[in-house]
């Protein structure tokens, strides 16, 4: 890419041919009244679907879109791949289902965004809304919070809402250094940027509920303990260390 764009849209996608081609239509819409350059980057991952080619017909009129194919199943691995493949001076992690409605993206940009490397979307607090979500499925994602609070990084209400803002050289640092492939890699990443120091900040959204979500209470929490089990391990074992490229 000639001319580095300010903003790059990193969707990670697994059996996704229904949702994408709606969702790539808003967010068209959407960069078509902002004044700024952007990318958006479909990171198909292992799907048995048409998923890639949904995104290929779409590319083919829309030239600031690519698709990357990541074949070893793991949204950890699309989001790790699209980021380093990214050209954007911010970098945004951008759900299929646009869950956060994209024109709520400027809170994660200059101005607002100013004095800060990462910004976080989350669905707790003053200002956020939860719109349509049942109250088991709020209690499942807060029990896997309270986890999170307890053994990786206190410091966050909502770890795991899949909307999430790096600056470029954020974004090159500790994508170089995860190693999480499952959904252990949100708090991976914010657990290496917080002993970095980098500034980090939640930004409330308005959230809508996607009965199609395919979060599991019991399988998703278990696996989140061992995750963050290996990510504490893996930080005993020096394996965050920055690269020699990298750096904040």
């Amino acid at each position: 890419m000639s001319v580095r764009p300010f903003l790059s849209i990193i969707i990670p996608a697994h059996n996704e041919e229904t949702r994408l081609p709606p969702s790539l239509a808003k967010i068209d819409a959407f960069l078509k009244t902002q004044p700024y350059t952007a990318e958006v980057i479909v990171v198909e991952n292992g799907s048995h679907d048409r998923t890639a080619e949904v995104t290929r017909v779409f590319a083919a009129d829309h030239p600031y879109v690519r698709l990357l194919v990541v074949d070893t199943r793991g949204k950890g691995l699309a989001v790790k791949a699209g980021m380093l493949a990214a050209h954007g001076e911010y970098r945004f992690i951008c759900d299929t289902d646009l869950s956060m409605p994209i024109e709520e993206i400027t809170k994660f940009l200059p101005p607002a965004s100013d004095s800060y490397d990462i910004s976080i979307a989350t669905r707790e607090g003053k200002g956020a809304q939860r719109i349509g979500e049942p109250e088991y499925r709020h209690l499942m994602g807060r029990i896997n919070n309270l986890i999170i609070k307890v053994f990786a990084v206190p410091d966050f209400e909502d770890t795991q809402c899949g909307f999430k803002m790096f600056s470029a050289a954020a974004a090159e640092d500790l994508f170089s250094v995860q190693q999480m492939s499952g959904i252990g890699f949100d708090v991976e990443i914010l657990f290496i940027a917080k002993r970095r120091r980098y500034r980090v900040r939640e930004v409330p959204i308005t959230w809508y509920f996607d009965a199609d979500s395919r979060m599991r209470l019991v399988q998703d929490s278990l696996n989140m303990l061992r995750e963050i089990r290996d990510i504490r391990r893996n930080w005993g074992h020096g394996l965050y260390a920055r690269r020699e490229n990298g750096g904040a």
